[in-house]
């Protein structure tokens, strides 16, 4: 009896250590699918960065106004099937139409004086760089009362039970932060 109980032991033992590798070797393998199998190497990173940096001015701006369209066409999906999930009323659409406008991001032509050439930023002192940045925060925060403020609207205007579907699917989405400039909510 005793030996069997041993083999049991020993067999169960050989199951646990195999399972464990099997295991380890899946969290050490990158995603082949499902949630982040956008996910890749460093080096399929800084193969991607490198042929951007090979490609000629205008192949930059074609590929930046592809990728721009793609998320304002995700972006566009997810209002859409949030509205869809709200069952809004006419009366509740001028606070929707507001809300969206308000998470539509700035038109390269709204930043157009904002960027400087590497020659501008490196003739800046400290102390401009710097009111520089504080005033760029500024904008960004008047942004993002003015979402705010428009949230505010379209949530007084929703019944409690769309302001549950809201908060859900707000929740579910996280208000993650896309690319490290608070872009969250409907950004994407």
């Amino acid at each position: 009896m005793n030996t069997v109980l041993k083999n049991i032991v020993t067999a169960l033992a050989a199951i646990g250590i195999a399972g464990a590798s099997l295991g380890v070797q899946a969290q050490t393998q990158a995603p082949a699918e499902g949630r982040h199998a956008h996910a890749m190497s460093k080096e399929q990173r800084e193969a991607k960065r490198a042929e951007f940096r090979n490609m000629s001015p205008e192949q930059r701006q074609a590929k930046m106004a592809e990728f721009k369209a793609k998320r304002a066409e995700m972006r566009a999906a997810r209002q859409a099937k949030l509205a869809e999930s709200l069952k809004l009323t006419p009366a509740q659409q001028p606070v929707w139409q507001a809300f969206v406008a308000s998470m539509t991001p700035p038109q390269q032509g709204e930043r157009a004086g904002q960027r400087l050439s590497k020659e501008q930023r490196a003739a800046l002192t400290a102390p401009q760089r710097l009111e520089r940045r504080i005033a760029m925060q500024k904008q960004r925060t008047a942004r993002m009362e003015a979402r705010l403020s428009a949230l505010n609207s379209l949530y007084a205007a929703l019944t409690p039970e769309q302001r549950k579907v809201f908060d859900e699917q707000q929740h579910r989405r996280g208000g993650r932060h896309h690319g490290g400039h608070g872009k969250m909510m409907m950004h994407g």
